[in-house]
């Protein structure tokens, strides 16, 4: 088949859905009002609370919340035909993802920028809250060694991906102290400086290899965890204007550019869909997921269709700096529909190849033996590129390959393969990586929030021993998942941790709705909530009883094996309690008609009683 239709619909359906569903949930819904000042101008510090203007924000989310899972979940779950990941990338991102990143966005605004963890201590219980804490640091931890790994794995002995990646840094550093800073407002100014020497860099990378630089950026996989590190402590510390925002809002041109290309890439060369519709590893037995298209296909893809570490953004970085509340829905919904599209296209490079190559890729050479297939163009793949792309698992060859043939199919671009292949592997580890910065900021104010109840001050989020202290724990912990974990063992818990944290999200939201005295519209959250929540507690008990009890069961595999089962039978625990508690406040409301407005029990048959607002009590 060929691709052009797809893409054609995808766009179409993610327009429609902008201008229609969108503009309904954020009138109808949230009731987003300019009139209400939002935390940035409230509780403005020059720290973690900046207003900023929105495209500059919308790049910084966009840059946050895209990373792995919209370019590698897409990739694997090709596995299963190129029919049922595209359906649920397009369904899912309009129906589910995009409206779970506006209204906990929209919900984070109205409580001054607070946590998805705070949002839920006040819309469902002090319980709900507490549990979500513990199962939201969990699942961060896990969701940014999985981000984590997919950038080890595409930077590894790449001189020019690392060397790219490195000089990104210090441009942000200067662009941030020129729009902040020199030139306040210059915005304009701070764009096209970040966006020239971010050019110049990508086209300079490629002089690194071969050179007397060469050395000093071709890495370890060990030293290339330890950069990844150091970087991600000294972002989340450092003022949020000055290296966070700058960094993601240029890669974001970095990101939207590419992506921008490949759209007009695969219209102009219209590649065909050489894996078929539908494999017959629906049915499980798949060499690279083992399990059945139910429910692995819904948590292998996550984020492209949805993904509860949004929600972690879009209640922790995001809302501190929104400059307006209608900002929220270019933001919020907006960024997650351009993130459906990076699904889609990561979909359409990885089918375009043939499924022999596919599978001899993204196997190793045992694996992809017993399979019986014979590559097609795998030598001359190879050749083009200028390495061995066989036995290279994990997605991310096999996704730069595709997009490698799609720029080579461009009139004039030919002859180009191993330039583009190697700038497909820079742009996915420029992908991922500004969702590393990003998370652990989050992850950070999550920390200090519960550190917050046994010790007030700590929870401030301008407080520097408690910022480097809570940074230095996320930080350490994620790096250890990376450094002692691999593409089997972590993935598995990215996908069921992240879905699960979107099911818990939108609970909250749907509390958040109920609790508004806007029960019929209730269904725009809680529908998706059923089928995420359904979806991913089955996938989670499939992980432990047909991946890791056999993990740990191997010889020197015990001790991981059962920290992933102890991890994710304690994030299962979690999300079901936080579900319950919803369902109990749920309950008071729309039966006993009893509302819980700053702590205090009211009536709604009280002739003064009013609803509260969208996320305000």
């Amino acid at each position: 088949m060929n691709a052009l239709p797809l893409i054609i619909f995808a766009l179409c359906a993610m327009v429609i859905a902008y201008r229609y569903y969108s503009a309904f949930i954020a009138a109808r819904v949230v009731a987003l009002d300019d009139a209400r000042l939002t935390p940035a101008h409230r509780l403005r510090d020059g720290q973690n609370y900046e207003p900023t203007n929105k495209w500059v924000l919308f790049g910084h989310h966009f840059a946050a919340i895209a990373g792995a899972g919209p370019l590698i979940g897409p990739v694997l779950a090709a596995q299963f035909g190129f029919l049922p990941g595209y359906l649920w990338l397009v369904i899912g991102v309009v129906l589910a993802g995009a409206v779970h990143d506006f209204t906990i966005l929209a919900a984070s605004i109205r409580r001054n920028g607070r946590s998805l963890a705070d949002i839920a201590r006040h819309e469902i219980s002090p319980l709900a809250g507490t549990i979500g804490s513990i199962a939201i640091l969990i699942i961060l931890v896990i969701a940014l060694a999985g981000l984590g790994l997919a950038v080890v794995n595409a930077l590894y002995a790449s001189s020019w991906g690392t060397f790219t990646i490195a000089m990104t840094i210090p441009i942000a550093l200067l662009v941030g102290l020129w729009m902040y800073r020199i030139r306040p407002g210059r915005i304009i100014e701070g764009s096209v400086i970040g966006v020239t020497l971010i050019v110049a860099c990508v086209l300079s990378g490629s002089l690194v290899p071969g050179s007397f630089l060469a050395p000093y950026f071709t890495l370890s996989r060990e030293s290339i965890i330890v950069a990844m590190a150091a970087y991600g402590f000294i972002a989340s510390v450092l003022p949020v204007w000055l290296l966070l925002v700058p960094r993601d809002y240029l890669s974001s041109y970095m990101k939207i550019g590419t992506i921008g290309a490949l759209v007009a890439g695969v219209l102009i060369v219209h590649p065909d869909l050489r894996m078929p519709a539908v494999t017959r590893y629906i049915s499980g037995g798949g060499p690279i997921i083992g399990g059945k298209l139910f429910p692995y296909l819904f948590v292998t893809i996550a984020c492209g269709a949805i993904s509860g570490f949004h929600a972690l953004v879009s209640s922790g970085t995001t809302p501190k700096m929104l400059d307006k509340e209608t900002d929220a829905r270019f933001i919020g919904y907006g960024a997650m529909l351009m993130e459906g599209l990076v699904g889609v296209i990561a979909l359409i490079a990885a089918c375009a190849l043939h499924p022999a190559d596919y599978f001899a890729i993204n196997l190793s050479p045992e694996k992809f033996a017993g399979l019986g297939l014979v590559p097609v163009n795998l030598s001359s793949l190879s050749r083009e590129v200028g390495e061995v792309v066989a036995g290279r698992p994990g997605g991310a060859v096999s996704l730069a390959v595709g997009i490698a043939q799609i720029f080579s199919g461009i009139p004039g671009l030919q002859g180009f393969m191993s330039f583009w292949y190697h700038f497909a592997i820079m742009f996915e580890a420029l992908f991922i990586l500004t969702t590393i910065d990003a998370g652990t900021r989050v992850a950070r104010f999550v920390v200090q929030e519960l550190g917050g109840r046994i010790w007030k001050p700590f929870e401030r989020p301008g407080w520097i021993p408690a910022s480097v202290a809570a940074t230095a724990f996320v930080v350490f912990s994620w790096a250890y998942f990376i450094w002692t974990g691999n593409i089997s063992t972590i993935w598995p818990m990215f996908g069921t941790a992240n879905q699960l944290l979107a099911a818990v999200a939108l609970a909250v939201a749907t509390s958040a709705i109920i609790n508004a005295g806007k029960h019929r519209y209730a269904w725009v959250t809680l529908v998706p909530m059923l089928f995420v929540a359904a979806t991913t507690l089955t996938a989670c008990w499939l992980n432990i009883t047909d991946i890791f009890l056999p993990l740990a069961r191997q010889h020197g595999s015990f001790v991981q094996g059962t920290v992933n089962v102890v991890m994710t039978l304690i994030i299962m625990f979690c999300a079901v309690v936080v579900l319950l508690e919803a369902g109990r406040r749920w309950y008071r409301v729309l039966v006993k008609r009893e509302y819980v407005i700053h702590g205090e029990v009211v009536s709604a048959a009280d002739s003064s009683f009013t609803p509260p607002t969208f996320g305000c009590c």
